[in-house]
């Protein structure tokens, strides 16, 4: 099927009034261009000997959205250690089937507010995620740290630091905001928990005092390893830092990074990330409401990841009669799964300096669109659908990581920092769920006014 007849069966979906309706938000706002990933290549399905071709199944959109959302809370649920006598307890899988027995803590990150969207969803008691979160609490306190800060990668049974990774800042960071919002939604010994694995984070160990920026990674073997110097998904990692009553940074910090202004076509100029990958756009949105909030040079990043989701969509417009995949129902590159293996170069422009960084090969994420679905609705919507058409894309824990006809791939295996975006954005978009209980923490309160943001509405 040709991607302009799906084109038209999906917007017929969508406007016949088969799609549920689903709360649009009323405002919101946008994790590193090169944040390390697993190094294991996932296997490639074969590829098939004819281009696979999409049967449009005229569900509701609301169908589909909860498909992805009960699909990518099993991830998460099923695929932690629930071995009450292991050192590794409730370490979740860096992704699955790939990669076994290796987790890491941006997957703990995402995995622990996912259980809270559980419980909200009804697929889990509340007693069952307040024993799940307690283990894995203690486990986080129980694990090595170097001066807080966690290795990005860990042997789930044993705890230990797997495939010699380096200590991360910005996976660190990933994992807290998971932390502070179990902490904030249980409060008590939860809460308790949560606050000592938060205050013992030395923060500003991890600045370079010669360019007041954060380093990205550091190996005891080594040293300090890279720069947070651009604009990616480390928002969250600035507002955490000056939250912190214990070892906080200076403000400064946060307004070191290089923030460049371009656009895509006849859109408007945004702040957009080095290779232009869309999850950098959202990552820190995920947790933090962004919507109503100016920092004192006047940014709104909510506002900036909606320009970036546009330029994405524009993008995937533009080159449609180019790709097989890419297109208005295809869009939103980002760092995942390719046919050649992981890629994290995966992006639209504008990208680097040059509108080069980039790299394109048709290969499509899921997560992309749908990470976005807080600041382009519809178009997320209208992509999640015809998604749902390939058979070969859905799993049990959702949609598969990516796909690309051109090479007439399917990715085989989930990532969980892929289901955790896409779960979380849609918990936003429906009720605003994750937002309710992150903005109430003190520390995600105090950073953002140490920064100096305001909220204003306009």
């Amino acid at each position: 099927m040709n991607k302009y007849l799906a084109l038209t069966l999906v917007l017929l979906v969508l406007v016949s009034g088969c799609a549920a309706p689903t709360a649009t938000p009323t405002a919101v706002v946008p994790p590193a261009t090169d944040t390390p990933v697993a190094t294991a290549t996932p296997s490639a399905t074969p590829k098939p000997t004819a281009t696979p071709t999409a049967t449009p199944t005229p569900v509701p959109v609301g169908d589909v959205i909860e498909f992805e959302m009960s699909g990518a809370f099993r991830f998460f649920w099923e695929q932690a250690n629930t071995d009450a006598g292991s050192p590794g307890y409730g370490l979740i899988r860096d992704r699955y089937p790939g990669s076994p027995g290796i987790s890491s803590i941006a997957s703990v990150g995402f995995g622990l507010t996912a259980y809270l969207v559980g419980i909200q969803k009804g697929y889990v008691s509340q007693q069952e995620v307040y024993e799940r979160v307690s283990g894995t609490l203690d486990t986080l306190l129980s694990l090595e740290r170097v001066n807080g800060f966690y290795y990005h990668f860990l042997d789930m049974r044993s705890g230990k630091r797997a495939w010699n990774s380096e200590v991360s800042s910005i996976d660190t960071a990933i994992l807290l905001m998971g932390v502070l919002s179990v902490g904030e939604y249980f409060g008590g010994d939860i809460g308790a928990k949560a606050q000592r694995i938060y205050d013992e984070v030395n923060w500003p160990w991890f600045v370079d005092k010669s360019r007041n920026m954060f380093y990205m990674a550091y190996r005891p073997e080594k040293g300090f390893e890279g720069h947070w110097d651009f604009y990616a998904e480390q928002l969250m990692l600035y507002i955490l830092a000056a939250g912190s009553d214990t070892h906080p940074v200076d403000p400064a910090v946060y307004y070191a990074f290089t923030r460049h202004r371009a656009k895509y076509g006849d859109g408007k100029p945004f702040i957009h990330s080095w290779f232009g990958s869309i999850f950098t756009y959202q990552f820190s949105h995920a947790w933090i409401d962004f919507r109503d909030y100016y920092d004192r040079d006047g940014v709104n990043w909510f506002d900036n990841s909606v320009e970036a989701s546009l330029a994405h969509y524009n993008f995937a417009v533009a080159v449609d009669d180019k790709y097989q995949t890419i297109g208005p129902l295809a869009w939103g590159l980002t760092a995942c799964d390719g046919p050649d293996g992981y890629e994290g170069r995966y992006g639209a422009p504008p990208s680097g300096y040059d509108y080069k960084a980039h790299y394109v090969d048709d290969t499509v994420p899921p997560a992309g669109a749908i990470g976005s679905i807080v600041f382009l609705p519809k178009q997320a919507e209208q992509a999640m659908l015809y998604y749902y058409s390939f058979e070969r894309l859905k799993g049990p824990y959702g949609f598969q990581d990516a796909f690309n006809l051109s090479r007439g791939w399917f990715a085989t295996d989930v990532i969980g920092i892929d289901k955790g975006i896409s779960l979380l954005m849609l918990a936003n978009y429906q009720s605003d769920f994750i937002y309710t209980i992150t903005m109430r923490n003190a520390h995600i309160q105090k950073g953002l006014e140490r920064l100096q943001f305001t909220k204003r509405a306009e």
